[in-house]
């Protein structure tokens, strides 16, 4: 017991959205039947107040010939077995318009507290449900005494408000027995449908009071701790390590693929040592230099040593090199603000490989 009290005082989070989800696919919704007795009881009185003359005069129609002249009624079994079927039918026809409301009203009660709701979990066997330990625990938990009390507390003040309905009209209803059969239908209905206008009054305060209690208990039912929260995160979004790891490695396939393009570069730009970038030109395709890797520190070493493999001219300019890094992404073109700076640069490779190239040319002429 003191584990489970410890254990709820550590739940002091509100629920998530994925744990009432959760709550809802196994059929676990705040539910108050207050709202259901209280959509019942509108139904009967719209029944009583629109249909009960139709239903009366069809009952009375049954009803008074056995009470006025019952003599007159035959006994032989084919008349009874007529009267019967008229009984039947009428009754049936009496019936069924309150029985299509209470239906009404009984699904109206449900879809006003929450969307409906199909799952199997409440009807699935469970060793608790016939055991008679959890029904003896269930029986005498605190959450069925504040039931027993509101029950109780619910027919004392319906009671209270019949008696203070009925009281005044208690000369009248001592009456009834000798009253016509017309009028007295009519004293019926009038104190009948007074009553339940008062009950339902009644319950309509006690069908918000009741829903706002079952609404409170619920969500303090699936309060969750701190951990509980931690781990649903970890379930959810996975682990926190295991994510980490995950973007490691996508780093380090980024910069492999990163490094593999170098060879295609035209100048590597360097800080001369902590930075350095490869920058690719084709004049016909792109209206300016494009990166296509960059680097510091044992990056940058590899870029550089990777350049001199493949004969890569290489240009220390630590501003230049340094404003690339921070203001370029891998794939984009470099920005006007650095247009003059590279556009030296390239000239300067350019003029470089055009004497490399005269050099190699008078060369081979002169051999």
């Amino acid at each position: 017991m003191a584990d489970q009290d410890q254990d709820k005082s550590q739940k002091t989070e509100d629920a998530t959205p994925k744990r009432l989800e959760e709550a809802l696919k196994k059929g676990q919704v705040a539910k108050s039947q207050e709202i259901n007795h209280f959509f019942m009881l509108i139904s009967i009185t719209f029944v009583i107040l629109f249909f009960s003359n139709n239903f009366l005069k069809n009952i009375g129609e049954i009803i008074i010939p056995f009470l006025e002249s019952p003599h007159n009624i035959a006994s032989d079994p084919g008349n009874i077995l007529r009267v019967s079927k008229e009984i039947g039918i009428k009754l049936i026809a009496v019936i069924s318009i309150p029985i299509v409301f209470f239906v009404l009203a009984a699904l109206m009660g449900n879809f006003i507290q929450h969307k409906p709701v199909f799952t199997s979990e409440q009807i699935k066997p469970k060793l608790n449900k016939i055991s008679l330990i959890a029904g003896a625990k269930r029986l005498f938990s605190p959450r069925s005494l504040v039931e027993f009390s509101k029950s109780l507390a619910k027919l004392f003040i319906i009671g209270g408000v019949i008696i203070l309905v009925v009281w005044p009209e208690r000369k009248i209803l001592s009456q009834m027995m000798t009253v016509e059969s017309s009028q007295l239908f009519s004293i019926i209905k009038f104190s009948t449908l007074k009553i339940f206008l008062s009950v339902v009054i009644i319950m309509f305060f006690l069908a918000i009071a009741d829903f706002s209690f079952q609404k409170y208990e619920y969500l303090k039912n699936l309060k969750m701790s701190k951990q509980d929260i931690k781990d649903e995160n970890k379930q959810s979004e996975g682990d926190p390590q295991i994510k980490a790891r995950i973007r490691s490695l996508r780093a380090e396939r980024s910069r492999q693929r990163m490094i593999s393009s170098v060879p295609n570069a035209d100048v590597i730009i360097t800080n001369p040592t902590h930075y350095a970038v490869a920058l690719e030109y084709e004049g016909s395709k792109m209206e300016a230099p494009t990166l296509i890797a960059k680097g510091k520190n044992k990056i940058a070493e590899k870029i550089r040593e990777i350049a001199n493999e493949n004969n890569i001219p290489i240009v220390e300019n630590p501003p230049l090199a340094r404003g690339i890094f921070s203001t370029v992404e891998i794939g984009q073109e470099v920005p006007p603000e650095h247009y003059k700076a590279v556009a030296e640069v390239i000239g300067y490779v350019m003029k470089v490989k055009g004497e490399s190239a005269r050099r190699k040319f008078q060369a081979k002429k002169n051999n």
